[in-house]
């Protein structure tokens, strides 16, 4: 069923005005503060009809409304727009990227530091360094008790990665020369980066029954790729403790456990949620990555065509979000050099 106009707008106006106060919004009040053409009691009705089709909550007997995860969802998908910065925010943003725009460590992470004291929310600035200096010179496999296999890999600027694995069969250092061999000849001088699925199909193909070796050898390498080339940035994990639906020792807890699950964390920012312009919007999703309380705005980014990653947006459900929203249009803005 598809809102009416006046729907829209009572939505539009309980959302901005719970993301302001954090308190359940009534119908005087979105009568006396926004201009809407219609009385109390028609807003009243609308707002009853709004709860029904699962858009408002009433958490208290007599209380007012506030709105669901569906209700944000329309919100951000097709109400929200952006909001002008202060003139203040405007400098301290340009600021930054002029001091630090040639040293961009430096600036991600200042960046981030910034963004969260603009905003009190938490920032996490995931960036690859660029460089993709991984480049395979040759592997080899070691075999160090009946079933059990390292696996050596060594780039051509000399770094080692290794790695332990069991293997189904006790297999003899002889075949595992000859294996070693096979994988060198195929992969010296790739870079972690080309290893795509056609290429590693390939090779599982060849070495044929002792395709598991491949798997493991990929994780490590993919594994290393992530540990060295890109960083985190994270700042602001208390800012969580400023919103008053976190007043609650559990859910402030939990968040700050969320936190410190980096594999949790990274899928969370992954995962696919609404698209507006160059952000990702998730908003809080009853599952085991985030919880319904809470929301992300993620944004991906280039810097000086050397430098790629994302910055994201942590905090309650009711997020200003279109204070985000402009926050990162921008910088993107800034990026782009303009």
């Amino acid at each position: 069923m598809d809102l009416t106009n006046r729907q829209l707008n009572i939505l539009k106006a309980i959302v901005k005005d719970y993301i302001e106060t954090a308190e359940a919004v009534g119908s005087r009040t979105i009568s006396k503060k926004y201009d809407l053409g219609v009385s109390a009691a028609t807003i009243r009705n609308e707002m009853s009809d709004l709860e029904d089709l699962g858009y408002l909550i009433q958490p208290h007997t007599s209380a007012g409304r506030i709105p669901t995860q569906k209700g944000y969802i329309l919100y951000v998908d097709t109400l929200m727009g952006g909001t002008e910065l202060e003139d203040y925010e405007k400098e301290i943003l340009q600021k930054l990227f002029k001091d630090n725009f040639n040293r961009v460590d430096n600036l991600i992470e200042e960046l981030s530091k910034t963004l969260s004291n603009l905003t009190n929310y938490t920032t996490i600035a995931v960036y690859d360094s660029g460089k993709d200096t991984h480049t395979i010179k040759y592997i080899q496999l070691v075999n160090l008790s009946e079933n059990k296999i390292l696996l050596i890999v060594v780039s051509d600027e000399g770094d080692i990665k290794s790695r332990e694995f069991d293997t189904t069969e006790d297999l003899p250092q002889a075949k595992l020369n000859l294996i070693s061999s096979n994988l060198s000849n195929k992969l010296s001088g790739k870079k972690i980066s080309e290893l795509d699925e056609n290429m590693i199909s390939y090779i599982k193909y060849e070495i044929g029954e002792y395709s598991e070796i491949v798997d493991d050898l990929v994780s490590l390498l993919n594994t290393s790729s992530k540990e060295e080339d890109y960083k985190i940035s994270m700042n602001g994990a208390t800012n969580i403790f400023y919103y008053p639906e976190f007043n609650d020792m559990v859910k402030a807890k939990s968040f700050l456990n969320m936190l410190e699950e980096k594999e949790s964390l990274a899928k969370i920012i992954d995962e696919k949620g609404i698209q507006k312009d160059n952000l990702n919007i998730v908003i809080g999703k009853n599952d085991d990555t985030l919880s319904t309380d809470l929301s992300i705005i993620t944004a991906t980014y280039n810097v000086q065509d050397n430098l790629k990653g994302k910055i994201s947006f942590i905090g309650p459900t009711r997020m200003d979000y279109s204070k985000i929203y402009s926050i990162l249009n921008y910088m993107s803005l800034l990026l782009d050099g303009k």
